[in-house]
């Protein structure tokens, strides 16, 4: 393992109103027990594919839908030509997330693909398998389907858990290099053997957040997420407002029993069994996954990991720092 240190447009008294929102939503995290989430909450034996419009040409590919052997219709996006990048996003979001990622690989000759888990997003909201077994299998369905091969495969926060445990469960055949980010593994909450973790009422605060008022909660959360209660941090209404259309979309049933998924399971042999080049990005001031518990503990894990730390980065690297981590996905996938 190896480390390296890697518009606003907004008025001055909408800065202030975001850090004042900000301080209230670390006394309503902290009165339901969540001091701050780090500072905050068959019918067919094979997969097929539903075009959502006509089939794919000249390189360019509808947004579909694959339905699972357990009949669940999982949405996906798949752009553009050339070796293929799949994302898995994190809690409560989808798909949509990845856009500053997505936009920049297709533009760069990549084949980027990403869907949205179970319960979130444009896929189904099931009742059932809202467990990372599932949508570890579920991510093997999108990926057969569309017989990806030599993938690099990018999970950010609890996408990063589900990239982990696809491979503990489907290997590598189909895989060529890893990313996390901001990712979840090994295990999040605190135990006798995970002492950093994070004390198990903090996600029992997040429950109940998202059972009271998932709409305010979201919206809370957002602060934190993108770092806007640091002093000089980028301010944006526009990020605040996207994280709560994409966590909106989703089920409240499929994401409050995700909660479970990121913070109770143990990733460990599954970062054991990943065999391909892989590199960890994680900043050192992410108030959602803190890094010492999660990137530094995954980076002694996974064989022959490359970690970077980015200085100052929040939970929300992907956006707030897009150019930087796209820079470093396009090094990655060319070394």
């Amino acid at each position: 393992m190896s480390e390296t240190q890697g518009t606003d447009g907004l008025s001055a008294s909408r800065r202030k109103l975001l850090v004042t929102t900000a301080g209230m939503a670390g006394a309503a995290l902290a009165a339901a027990g969540t001091s701050n989430l780090a500072a905050a909450a068959t019918a067919h034996s094979t997969t097929s594919i539903h075009q959502a419009a006509n089939n794919h040409h000249d390189g360019a590919k509808s947004m579909s839908y694959v339905t699972t052997k357990n009949g669940a219709r999982i949405f996906f996006k798949d752009w553009g030509t050339g070796q293929p990048v799949v994302f898995s996003h994190g809690w409560p979001l989808d798909a949509d997330a990845w856009d500053p990622q997505m936009l920049f690989l297709v533009q760069k000759g990549y084949r980027v693909i990403a869907h949205d888990r179970r319960g979130h997003g444009r896929s189904d909201q099931t009742s059932t398998g809202n467990n990372m077994d599932t949508y570890a299998d579920d991510l093997a369905a999108v990926m057969d389907a569309l017989d990806v091969k030599g993938a690099m495969l990018v999970g950010h926060s609890t996408g990063g858990g589900e990239v982990a445990h696809y491979i503990g469960r489907h290997g590598t055949k189909r895989v060529a290099k890893v990313v996390l980010i901001g990712a979840v593994p090994p295990l999040m909450v605190k135990t006798e053997a995970n002492p950093g973790g994070l004390p198990m009422s903090v996600f029992d605060g997040i429950r109940a957040s998202v059972a009271a008022n998932r709409s305010q909660f979201y919206k809370d959360l957002a602060v934190p997420f993108f770092g806007m209660n640091r002093p000089n941090a980028k301010m944006s209404q526009g990020w605040i407002d996207e994280f709560w259309r994409e966590g909106m979309l989703g089920s409240i049933q499929g994401q409050y029993e995700c909660i479970k998924q990121f913070s109770e399971v143990d990733y460990t042999e599954d970062l054991k069994k990943i065999d391909v080049p892989a590199l960890i990005l994680h900043g050192d001031d992410d108030q959602i996954v803190p890094i010492d518990a999660a990137g530094r503990l995954s980076a002694k894990i996974v064989k022959n990991a490359k970690l970077k730390v980015y200085p100052g980065a929040s939970h929300a690297m992907c956006i707030v720092n897009a150019d930087e981590v796209n820079a470093d996905l396009l090094a990655f996938l060319e070394g």
